[in-house]
């Protein structure tokens, strides 16, 4: 009997605890056994911008080539083998591949000439992995055309923040300024671009990137106090041409910090108060303060728009603008339609800028119904299209800063206000609109801020806009006053 019992213990416990245990290794059902996190997938960095543009033509023939990342990488997977450039019917280009970690851009320095009017092709291998070691997700490849000259002609400051003499400057800000075109990001640091106050210079980091350089100070700067701002000669472009001679300015303070996000820079496009890809209509009369244009649609898609009507110039992408047949206002030279074509890209560079900020301060606020309320300065962020069916009240200082995230549309009412509260401007205000319709401003309504919209943008009978519409369609006007910001 003993001999049983002790058989029949030692099989339950078989039964009991071995089994199970044996299943699961086995693959077997196991309900309780706890289910394993799967690893998160890794994410691989992404080229964000190149230099030169995909399909771009006559590029200066003593010109390198760069790639920005969207993350730190990898240096040492960044090389010859990894990034390469080659003409049609030629061997890839011998050079010298470095990569700047300040801002993540990969340079190909070409060891001789390009060759004159001849396809490249670029391209970047899955062997360049970000800092963790993720590889891109596929090649990475763009082209362009070379020209038949080298470029000879030194780089530009084309605007400053804050502009020269300016004054009431945040404490917290930080000073930049955009070129006339790419520049080597290697040239672009603590000694090339410095700011100071009698004579003793200030702590701070300096960042480069889309022909914006900045410098960030380390601490908030002292109220009430002159400063001065130094580009120097060591600032090349990608062609290795020097600034003609030191860039210098100076702003004072004021004696409050700005609140809300930084603001968006629009770079040239800001030179504009209204600009449009596919053309202004106008029912007159309207009053514009500013200049306006269009590409890279004809100049005749602003005919309606009389020189009468505006203070300031007309650009064109090309000849084609006739208006009244009375056209002193109109710029329409090939210098003119770069110009304004440069704006259009900017455009769509602050666009993305101001639609790729994170961190919300409001997510989804009054669902959309902004009607009757006061907002304070911040990143605003709505998956809908926004309503101001009465007065809306943005309260904040003059270097308060509100971005408007609208995944929809922009609707406002007739007879409806945005007012402005307690010192703040409308040059600090942007409203980012990727709806399929855009904005439309109704009949005798008043808008405030800079609106850079996907598509449309309708200004209805008689309302008034202080700001700038920026539209990557069309703008329509029906007897409107629309003046440029105060800076």
């Amino acid at each position: 009997m003993n001999t049983w019992k002790k058989y029949f213990s030692r099989n339950l416990w078989v039964s009991a605890f071995l089994l199970p245990m044996l299943m699961t290794a086995c693959g077997g059902d196991n309900d309780n056994a706890p289910v394993p996190t799967p690893e998160p997938e890794p994410v691989s960095a992404t080229v964000t911008a190149t230099t030169p543009l995909n399909a771009e033509l006559e590029l200066a023939l003593n010109s390198i080539v760069t790639a920005t990342f969207s993350e730190a990488m990898d240096a040492t997977t960044i090389n010859a083998q990894s990034f390469t450039v080659m003409g049609a019917n030629e061997a890839a280009l011998t050079g010298v591949v470095t990569f700047d970690t300040a801002s993540n851009i990969a340079i190909f320095t070409p060891g001789s000439a390009l060759t004159p009017s001849t396809l490249y092709t670029v391209t970047l291998t899955m062997e360049v992995t970000n800092s963790v070691g993720t590889a891109l997700a596929e090649d990475y490849v763009w082209s362009f055309t070379s020209g038949v000259a080298v470029d000879v002609t030194p780089p530009t400051e084309s605007s400053k923040n804050p502009a020269d003499a300016v004054t009431g400057f945040e404490l917290n800000g930080s000073v930049s300024a955009n070129f006339s075109e790419a520049l080597d990001p290697t040239t672009v640091d603590e000694s090339t671009f410095m700011l100071s106050e009698s004579n003793i210079q200030i702590a701070g980091t300096v960042s480069y990137d889309n022909q914006v350089a900045t410098f960030t100070p380390d601490s908030n700067l002292t109220a009430s106090t002159t400063y001065t701002a130094t580009l120097t000669t060591g600032i090349t472009d990608l062609s290795g041409n020097a600034l003609a001679a030191n860039v210098v300015w100076s702003f004072t303070t004021g004696s409050s910090v700005a609140v809300g996000p930084a603001a968006v820079n629009l770079r040239t496009a800001g030179d504009f108060v209204i600009l449009s890809k596919t053309g202004i209509t106008n029912v007159p009369t309207s009053a514009i303060t500013g200049d306006i244009g269009a590409s890279p649609i004809t100049g005749a898609a602003m005919d309606n728009v009389f020189c009468t009507e505006i203070v300031g110039a007309i650009y064109g992408s090309d000849a084609g603008y006739t208006g009244s047949g009375v056209i002193p206002c109109y710029k329409g030279t090939s210098p003119d339609n770069t110009l304004v074509a440069n704006a259009v890209l900017d455009m769509g560079t602050a666009y993305n800028e101001a639609a790729g900020r994170t961190t919300p301060d409001f997510t989804e606020l009054h669902e959309g119904d902004i009607s009757g309320e006061t907002l304070l300065p911040g990143l605003y962020k709505w998956g809908t299209g926004v309503l101001i069916s009465t007065d809306v009240t943005l309260s904040g200082g003059p270097n308060d800063v509100w971005i408007f995230q609208i995944a929809g549309d922009i609707t406002q009412a007739d007879n409806s206000s945005i007012l402005l509260a307690g010192g703040a401007l409308a040059k600090n205000i942007f409203w980012q609109v990727s709806g399929g319709t855009g904005v439309a401003i109704g009949t005798d309504a008043h808008f405030e801020g800079v609106i850079l919209a996907e598509k449309g943008i309708t200004v209805n009978t008689r309302s008034t806009v202080n700001g700038r519409l920026l539209s990557q369609t069309a703008v329509t006007l029906d007897q409107n006053a629309v003046t440029e910001p105060a800076q």
